[in-house]
């Protein structure tokens, strides 16, 4: 059928995207997490007890069945029972284990395994099912959104809020655990992220983290602020512009910011800058100069020196090496 002349002059109607940079936490998600992985499940009979060095990662256990005791420098231990994950985010040195009077062995990671088979550690005991993994964080002086959050946190079916969506996840990953299938990785991988995103929430709305960006999620004005200068971070924001964006006056608005965020809103501002100025470097290609533009700065040589003040090493040295910052502590592992 032939067109008439109307169709043929007719525009097609866009339909908007979704801003992945609007929204600040996934902002900071995307930027600070340089990769995840996941060990093969655990098999271990008591007596059993693993013992994890301080990393640059965020670390995860998930009980599939039976107990394991989480013991995380600066938090009170706490039994995971089947179905509850612990996270420690921060990287802290923790320990593993069935109980508080078993033997921990120092770990570390391994080569990578085509097989996925479970390892079994420990004696003849009772039986208990972890599947484990980590977020590695990139280098420098830490996500800010991570910034007040307890050293370890626990997610629960339990959970008023999120109990639903805790099952739900906890569910998917042991049974893709149990019976993978093609692209197993890449689905364990994703609702691990899930998790992740989870557990942050899940501190915000029990009051167990009352200052960090992560706090700023429950307050609107302020998230809508953290918002704002991650979609457009290359603006030249001033404090009073922030301020009436959201409605607040200067110094009410500057105070909250601070309160909530742990620093001043220009003081954010410039590190989340550097933040995203590394990310780019590390994925991208671009010229240095481009990037600089790209985060705010009109000269490389301002952006130099504030990229060497946050991150320690100037940005041409940073795209030089970057496995150096991350955190990739192998070892051998022997069955026993």
């Amino acid at each position: 059928m032939r067109k008439t002349p109307k169709q043929l002059a007719e525009k097609p109607t866009p339909l908007e995207l979704r801003d992945p940079r609007g929204d600040a936490v996934a902002d900071v998600l995307g930027a600070s997490l340089i990769r995840h992985a996941l060990y093969n499940p655990l098999e271990a009979r008591a007596p059993w007890g693993l013992r994890i060095p301080r990393r640059n990662r965020a670390s995860f256990y998930l009980v599939a069945h039976g107990s394991a005791r989480l013991e995380v420098e600066g938090a009170r231990a706490h039994v995971l029972s089947s179905g509850e994950v612990g996270f420690v985010p921060h990287g802290t040195a923790h320990t593993l284990r069935d109980s508080a009077d078993s033997e921990s062995l120092p770990v570390c990671d391994g080569p990578y395994s085509l097989s996925g088979a479970p390892r079994r550690i420990g004696g003849r005991g009772a039986a208990t099912g972890i599947v484990a993994g980590f977020f590695e964080l990139s280098d420098g002086r830490g996500p800010v959104l991570l910034q007040g959050v307890p050293p370890l946190v626990v997610l629960s079916a339990s959970d008023p809020a999120s109990g639903p969506w805790i099952s739900a996840a906890v569910q998917f990953i042991l049974a893709e655990s149990a019976s993978p299938r093609p692209a197993s990785n890449i689905v364990l991988q994703r609702l691990a992220d899930v998790l992740f995103v989870l557990a942050l929430r899940s501190t915000v709305g029990d009051g167990q983290c009352r200052r960090g960006a992560i706090a700023a999620v429950a307050d609107p004005r302020v998230y809508e602020t953290l918002s704002l200068m991650h979609a457009r971070v290359a603006d030249p924001w001033t404090v009073d512009m922030l301020a009436r964006r959201v409605g607040m006056s200067r110094s009410g608005f500057a105070a909250r910011f601070t309160e909530l965020v742990g620093e001043s809103p220009l003081q954010y501002l410039a590190r989340w800058r550097i933040a995203r100025a590394a990310e780019l470097l590390r994925d991208t290609t671009e010229k240095v100069e481009t990037i600089a533009g790209r985060v705010g700065y009109e000269s490389v040589p301002a952006f130099s020196r504030a990229f060497k003040r946050w991150q320690g090493t100037g940005p041409a040295a940073f795209r030089r090496e970057p496995f150096a910052h991350t955190d990739r502590q192998g070892c051998t592992v022997t069955d026993h």
